[in-house]
């Protein structure tokens, strides 16, 4: 029978992860209610300490909002952050992608902007990104991150350009379309 290891604490160290951040800037990560808004954007470096700043971002996009809302709102940006970093040049060294979440009267829409396909990577042709198959998502190599998204947003989608790639999904406030309260 394996051994059960406890899980290290997360150090949050405030100062380290919005170190780079302008002082004028910080409220996007706070966690608060945000301050109205219709568009808000944010570069990331294009690495995986990145992913707890991007979540954060997130969260103070969509608080406020019920707590399901928010889970999901911030697990779904999460992913495509998480892509853009493993699966595009913008996890290359010294590259960046952009966040950018748009608040419309029935829900949020969230941007991922990546640097495109890795210089090393086989392509056929680019194309639109597709969700692996419902019979095949717990088997699958890749495309469960996009089986979440496909599953839980109201809609998403892709600009099908391999050199500059945007993904996007919108959340519903309401969540009608996802299956999350199904879950």
């Amino acid at each position: 029978m394996p051994t059960l290891v406890a899980v290290p604490a997360l150090i949050k160290n405030e100062d380290s992860v919005l170190g780079r951040v302008p002082d004028e800037y910080r409220h996007y990560f706070n966690g608060r209610v945000p301050v109205p808004f219709a568009k808000r954007r944010w570069e990331f470096a294009g690495e995986p300490v990145s992913v707890p700043m991007v979540r954060a971002f997130l969260e103070t996009c969509a608080a406020g909002r019920d707590s399901d809302y928010q889970y999901v709102f911030t697990l779904l940006g999460a992913e495509l952050a998480t892509n853009a970093i493993r699966h595009s040049r913008s996890g290359e060294p010294g590259q960046t992608f952009v966040v950018r979440v748009d608040r419309g009267p029935n829900g949020l829409t969230v941007t991922c902007r990546d640097n495109g396909t890795p210089v090393n990577a086989l392509t056929d042709e680019g194309g639109q990104l597709f969700a692996s198959p419902p019979e095949d998502r717990l088997t699958a190599e890749d495309g469960r991150g996009l089986a979440l998204i496909d599953s839980f947003a109201t809609t998403w989608g892709d600009n099908g350009h391999p050199s500059i790639r945007k993904v996007w999904f919108h959340l519903a406030y309401d969540m009608t379309g996802s299956s999350w309260p199904a879950a």
